[in-house]
């Protein structure tokens, strides 16, 4: 049998895992030795940085896209609260006391295939207002965007952008029919060519096999993606995954170790479904993970910002 741990060497060493290679080791390793492994690539190629970023809910609501998991879908009926673009005020505030906290970036996501024109106009005014009054790193994630729009956002002072790719390529039609994976690739490939870094992950949960979470990962590595967020599914009652079974932690640490293992220099980002673990990720951070989603404004994380920095302290992390 394959040893992790000397596979992990290897990759610090330069090798890296890729299609040609049977990665099915990955999947029945033992879990301890993986996730040793993970942390040992983490701690040798990324160092003990921990990147911080929060998001903001800009617009919810009302989307025309039909992805199972999302409460915010209109083919789905779910107590969400649905309104218009937030108020610039109300955005600028909430980056300004995530900066405040000890936040890296901040980004502002928005419900929807794509922002009609007048919403695009106020999010790029909401950009520049906090670009002029904050020094933290920004993000953006409203849909499948064109060219010029990845232009103006750039302008307006925004260095990455979201675009997740979910799941596999074979699972991905099982998740949305309304827009395909192809058109992330696209969406993923326009923002690098106009000098975006990338935030691209998916969710985990979903009904998807191992081999399409290896998948997943090797593609995410074929496109060079900077930062990869990891969500694990909390099922949403009026959605279709309203019934599905939840990860166990055992799963949760495989599948962010071996996401580290195919992605040794990427941010691996844990994102929704810290609630799942009882630790709130803290075996997760020693498992190659080097990145989080945080705020006080995710009542459903079960941490804050004051909290989450605390824990990554106390294992050694530099935020």
């Amino acid at each position: 049998m394959m040893d992790v741990l000397k596979t992990a060497d290897g990759i610090i060493d330069g090798d890296r895992l890729n299609r040609q290679d049977n990665l099915d080791f990955l999947i029945t390793a033992d879990l301890s030795r993986l996730c040793k492994g993970a942390d040992r690539i983490r701690s040798a190629l990324c160092g003990n940085g921990f990147e911080l970023c929060s998001i903001i809910n800009g617009k919810s609501g009302k989307c025309s896209e039909d992805c199972k998991f999302c409460a915010q879908s209109v083919h789905h009926c779910t107590e969400i609260d649905s309104y218009e673009f937030m108020d610039e005020s109300k955005i600028v505030d909430e980056c300004k006391y995530n900066e405040s906290k000890g936040v890296h970036r901040f980004s502002i996501v928005t419900a929807g295939r794509i922002l009609s024109k007048t919403d695009f106009e106020k999010e790029l005014s909401a950009y520049e207002n906090i670009k002029s009054k904050c020094k933290i790193e920004l993000c953006a994630s409203n849909g499948l965007l064109n060219d010029e729009q990845f232009k103006k956002l750039r302008e307006a002072g925004v260095s990455r952008y979201h675009c997740n790719i979910e799941t596999s390529r074979r699972f991905f039609p099982e998740i949305c029919t309304t827009h395909t994976y192809n058109d992330k690739i696209r969406c993923i490939k326009l923002a690098k060519m106009n000098g975006f870094s990338v935030c691209s992950g998916g969710i985990i949960g979903m009904g998807e096999t191992w081999t399409d979470r290896l998948d997943m990962a090797l593609s995410l590595s074929e496109l060079e993606i900077d930062s990869i967020p990891i969500n694990f599914l909390i099922p949403i009652k009026g959605t279709p995954l309203e019934n599905a079974k939840s990860l166990n932690y055992d799963d949760i640490l495989r599948t962010v170790a071996i996401f580290r293992y195919i992605n040794p220099n990427a941010h691996i980002r844990l994102a929704g479904g810290r609630k799942l673990m009882n630790d709130l990720g803290k075996q997760a951070f020693l498992s190659g993970v080097n990145s989080a989603i945080t705020g006080d404004m995710l009542t459903t994380s079960g941490s804050g910002i004051d909290s989450d920095i605390e824990l990554l302290k106390s294992i050694g992390f530099e935020t």
